[in-house]
């Protein structure tokens, strides 16, 4: 009898641990994306670093500060959308600044609304940055953030792999924007 009771404990156990590595959900996903340009860190920043202000990505039609009138500078208050460049429609993506540096050439933000029909990911945050190589301007854009679907068994446009393709895409377009502005250093 205290096999028998043994053996039912440790199925039980067994099934429960089965059960809880299949329930842990999505695990956050990185994407670094860098480039060396042949400008100045000071000349990329300028073009780069204002919050509001945008429209050197390909991607976007234009960027507002919300509400009307607000800061672009300051951590926790300063909120960008950003209207996309579509077809139809007027797909948009808000950010808030968590962080600025200007003096590292550095801000840091994250997504507070977006659809994933938009960008399929959710609690998205990014830093974009410009160091001082050998004086030229390396940019860094990373970011962390999870699947669209929160859930096991994603649909293949809400999985890990859309997520990190669709940030990947929009990393690269900027980094190819800037490399046709300023010219990639040899």
């Amino acid at each position: 009898m205290k096999l028998k009771a043994l053996a039912a404990v440790a199925f039980g156990a067994a099934l429960v641990f089965a059960g809880m590595a299949n329930a842990h959900g999505p695990s956050r996903q990185k994407v670094e994306m860098s480039v060396t340009l042949n400008a100045s860190p000071d000349e990329v920043w300028e073009l780069i670093g204002n919050f509001n202000d945008m429209n050197w990505h390909p991607a976007i039609d234009s960027t507002e500060m919300t509400p009307e009138g607000a800061p672009a500078d300051v951590p926790d208050e300063s909120t960008r959308v950003l209207h996309l460049k579509a077809d139809e429609g007027d797909p948009t993506i808000t950010e808030q600044l968590m962080a600025i540096d200007p003096e590292k050439h550095m801000y840091k933000y994250m997504i507070t609304e977006v659809a994933v029909e938009v960008l399929p990911v959710t609690n998205y945050s990014s830093t974009l940055q410009v160091n001082d190589k050998d004086g030229k301007a390396e940019v860094i854009w990373k970011g962390g953030f999870y699947r669209g679907f929160p859930n096991n068994n994603p649909p293949a446009e809400l999985n890990d792999e859309a997520a990190i393709a669709a940030v990947e895409g929009i990393y690269q377009a900027g980094i190819d924007a800037l490399t046709e502005q300023f010219g990639k250093a040899e």
